[in-house]
């Protein structure tokens, strides 16, 4: 059986008629200029507004286009001055961040990037517009407004401290957008509208074609990158195409018969057969929350801590692993991942434990019948639902082998089917989907507050907007401290808590550390990642220009 993998067609090309990937390996000397690089995507994008573009087929874009204030380094987590000229000042309860922006910087449309534009970029971004369709970035917390102190220094100002700002201004969830692309409104943002978009990073949007190809060119003129990056002026690509196929051995395929430079999102069971053929694999850690399961508890059923708990100790994380994953995705120790910011390792958590299930669901009254079917309370069939997280890799697969497990000790798991689209609207909906398979990547300690706080994500759905009735407010004050505390020990340390209250309360199963995992060519050259696995093709060369041009 072939699983979620490549098909048997595509296996028997791998096998016996694609030829090895010949192109050097080992390249010595300066990069060379030029070249338009091909790049498959398994999803088209959906909106190039920056606050809402999480999703790595936006990201993946919008990571290339546009500039930040602060950099933020893949591998220390360490920021940097980028179109900021220095790190922020910042006063003493984090209510003020006061930046100075570089002088020079123009946008693909000409216009300037000057502290006024950064002011208006931020205040879309820290309080949105309604009317025009356009979401605080829930990366944003208590913004109150700017003020503009000259050409060059902008002051943001806070209602209450905000510490995570700093970092959320090198995220491209914050990426700045020229003034006349802040007038737009959602639609401007997205599908059929890209060239709209006018951004001041190393390449622009040059031609679309809507669910199949989006175009960018590097700008000649670009010399504004880090400071501290080795590589400075322009893009050494002549530029990208972002193509789309959401055939998975169309993807592979491609990418190993050199019709494509790279490609995201090779699935696990084919790493081993990409790298016999010469290619490149990268898998980036993502740094945020793990690959996981949020248990609502606003649900009757889930409301039972003991079911809670028992649900926990049936899930077998090291099947999951082990039959759907290589290396690249180790069976989660906490609920975030080892390079998070915050990370707490919790031994033993989440044992694999079925016994102990069986026993907390007969203690919450939960029969199993003589025939070992599932179990029954006062008439009701204990029965949960689960999404199917497209994104998130061989979701499907994971949500049948937790359906599996769940079998064993007479629970029901249903697994919500339905497009992306069908997926987002369900899991908004307690009666739909009581069990929310994500993660989220942010490598920041408010990364918990983008998944569970009720004003982002709200994995929980833990308020009922109509009684005001709570699932677990604790949560949300723990939040409150991870967001609002101005010194970065007593983030920290509520991080901590947080993650301790999840293990007590059975709240959240972490499953494994998720990455994004890449095939390149071996032309390519230079590739890299921002912290949580988006692609970054700055530096990016191609070693074969005959080919690749």
């Amino acid at each position: 059986m072939l699983g979620g993998g490549l098909g048997l067609g595509a296996l028997l090309t791998l096998a016996a008629c694609t030829p090895t990937d010949t192109s050097p390996l080992d390249v010595t000397g300066e990069p060379v200029p030029g070249g338009v690089l091909r790049y498959f995507e398994p999803l088209t994008w959906t909106t190039l507004f920056p606050p809402q573009a999480g999703f790595y087929p936006n990201g993946g874009i919008v990571n290339n286009i546009t500039d930040r204030l602060l950099y933020q380094d893949e591998e220390t987590l360490e920021l940097h001055p980028w179109i900021a000229e220095e790190l922020p000042e910042v006063n003493d309860d984090a209510t003020e961040f006061t930046f100075r922006i570089r002088e020079g910087v123009t946008y693909s449309d000409g216009s300037p990037l000057d502290a006024e534009n950064v002011a208006q970029n931020f205040d879309l971004f820290g309080l949105g517009d309604n009317a025009r369709g356009l979401p605080i970035s829930e990366q944003i917390t208590n913004y109150a407004g700017s003020d503009v102190l000259d050409d060059r220094t902008v002051v943001f100002r806070f209602d209450a401290p905000s510490p995570g700002f700093p970092q959320a201004t090198s995220t491209m969830n914050q990426g700045l957008l020229s003034s006349a692309t802040l007038d737009l409104d959602s639609e401007g943002f997205g599908p059929g509208r890209a060239t709209g978009v006018a951004t001041s990073g190393p390449f622009y949007i040059a031609e679309e074609v809507v669910g199949t190809r989006l175009s960018i060119r590097v700008r000649e003129d670009y010399d504004w990158a880090p400071p501290h990056f080795e590589h400075q002026g322009r893009a050494y690509l002549d530029g990208l195409d972002y193509l789309v196929n959401a055939e998975y051995s169309v993807r592979i395929g491609a990418l190993v018969s050199g019709q494509a430079d790279g490609v995201r999102d090779v699935q696990a069971p084919d790493e081993a057969r990409i790298v016999e053929k010469g290619i490149q694999l990268f898998a980036q850690p993502t740094n945020g929350i793990n690959n996981c399961m949020t248990l609502r508890q606003r649900d009757p059923v889930l409301s039972d801590l003991r079911v809670r708990r028992a649900l926990t100790a049936a899930i077998d994380r090291e099947r999951i692993v082990s039959k759907l994953f290589t290396d690249n995705y180790p069976v989660a120790t906490g609920i975030l991942a080892r390079g998070a910011a915050g990370y707490v390792e919790a031994p033993g958590a989440w044992a694999y434990d079925p016994e102990a299930a069986n026993a907390l669901l007969d203690e919450a009254g939960w029969q199993r019948p003589a025939d070992g079917g599932y179990r029954v309370k006062d008439g009701t069939m204990l029965s949960v639902r689960v999404n199917i997280a497209l994104p998130q890799p061989r979701s499907r697969e994971v949500q049948s082998l937790v359906q599996e497990d769940f079998r064993r000790v007479g629970v029901r798991l249903l697994i919500n089917e339905g497009d992306q689209a069908q997926q987002t609207i369900d899991s908004a909906n307690l009666d739909r989907v009581q069990i929310y398979h994500s993660m989220v990547a942010r490598a920041d300690y408010d990364v918990v507050a983008s998944q569970w706080s009720v004003d982002n994500r709200n994995a929980f759905l833990n308020e009922d907007a109509e009684t005001g009735e709570w699932g677990d407010e604790e949560v949300e004050r723990i939040l409150a401290k991870v967001t609002g505390s101005a010194r970065a020990e007593d983030r920290e340390a509520a991080v901590a808590e947080l993650q301790d209250h999840f293990v007590d309360q059975a709240q959240v199963v972490p499953l494994f550390e998720e990455p994004q995992v890449f095939g390149f060519r071996r032309a390519v050259q230079g590739f890299a990642t921002e912290p949580v696995g988006r692609p970054r093709f700055y530096s990016v060369w191609l070693a074969d220009q005959e080919r690749s041009a």
